[in-house]
């Protein structure tokens, strides 16, 4: 096992484009760490880097006590599992498992024994004599992890693991993954733009753009309190309320309404109001609107108001709450669960 040390690394294309741009990032001994970003953030070119697909044009990779910058992928003590898992058609599972031993020259009783072995902690055993073509979505994705686990490397890469199967295999792929990282102990750096998937896997989650970290935290962390208004639009399953307000006489005024104190900011400062629909509640005196959509989510459902200034306010209502379409209803947020963030930057303010 080993951390994960990446100092001052950019990667650029031929074309000139800068995909990682100076990232500094550690990933602890034994930690289960996202990458995620919307498509084009770089987050993949940062893992290729890490496994030595992609060179570094700047700064350096360490894994454990080893500089591997200048090291091809095969001397890096990295296993990789590729979006398309990357299986050997004509080859059985238990070819494919013994795939990278087989290229060591391993002979061919060890290939087959570590098959074995590695297949049986994954609950492939009885499916050693298939070929990739005759399994499924899932017991694919779990051959190549086989077949990644079988090198016994010190960091496992994994880009996109669970994107090629439908929405209930992938449910039972996360725990199965979670799981088997906790059981092993195996340093893990995953690359998704499915930011559900990241909340539920990771330790930790490093949310970039444009090549670069905007925030690095827990899972609760990034959730609860987003860094800027990149981050808090992008994580959460229904989008966080980003409203524009104002400061007047120590209170922010929204959409009609006045919200928090802020004696700390200057009057007519314009500033962004942030609160999750999950973190909304049904409060005569908060900003009051007409309920112009309802969807139903199963439990509860989310709500759209249309506010004063034509500003639209999600919420989320337990099923049996759910309002009638035209109804008015005033909502404010719960205790400490509003954010201000500033409006010439969106970044995310001291709401003291």
């Amino acid at each position: 096992m080993a951390a994960i040390d990446i100092a001052g690394v950019s990667t650029t294309y031929p074309n000139g484009v800068r995909a990682v741009d100076g990232l500094d990032l550690r990933v602890a001994d034994g930690e289960l760490f996202a990458l995620l970003g919307p498509s084009g953030c770089g987050k993949t070119t940062l893992l290729r880097t890490i496994a030595g697909l992609e060179p570094a044009a700047e700064g350096s990779v360490t894994i454990g006590s080893r500089d591997v910058t200048r090291l091809p992928p095969g001397a890096r003590g990295v296993a990789m599992v590729f979006q398309d898992y990357a299986l050997f058609p004509h080859m059985t599972v238990a070819e494919n498992v013994g795939y990278p031993l087989r290229v060591r020259r391993a002979p061919r009783e060890v290939q087959r024994s570590t098959a074995e072995r590695v297949a049986s902690g994954l609950s492939l055993s009885e499916l050693l004599d298939r070929r990739p073509g005759q399994l499924s979505g899932g017991q694919q994705q779990r051959a190549a992890l086989a077949r990644a686990l079988a090198v016994e490397a010190d960091v496992l890469l994994l880009d996109e693991p669970l994107s090629n199967l439908d929405a209930r295999l992938r449910l039972e792929a996360r725990t199965f993954l979670k799981r088997l990282q906790h059981d092993l102990g195996l340093t893990t750096v995953f690359v998704t733009h499915d930011q559900a998937e990241a909340l539920a896997l990771a330790d930790r989650i490093a949310v970039m753009e444009a090549g670069r970290v905007r925030q690095l935290g827990t899972p609760r962390e990034v959730f609860q309190r987003p860094s800027d208004t990149f981050v808090a639009n992008f994580i959460g399953s229904t989008p966080m309320n980003l409203l524009d307000a104002v400061v007047r006489d120590g209170h922010v005024e929204c959409a009609g309404a006045r919200l928090a104190r802020v004696p700390h900011l200057a009057s007519g400062t314009g500033v962004i109001v942030g609160v999750r629909p999950e973190y909304l509640r049904v409060d005569e005196h908060g900003i009051t609107g007409r309920v112009s959509i309802v969807e139903n989510l199963g439990v509860t459902s989310l709500v759209t108001l249309e506010c004063a200034g034509g500003a639209l306010v999600s919420l989320t209502v337990p099923e049996q709450d759910e309002p009638a379409l035209g109804r008015s209803m005033a909502v404010t947020a719960a205790p400490g669960r509003l954010l201000l963030y500033a409006a010439e930057d969106g970044r995310l303010l001291d709401s003291r």
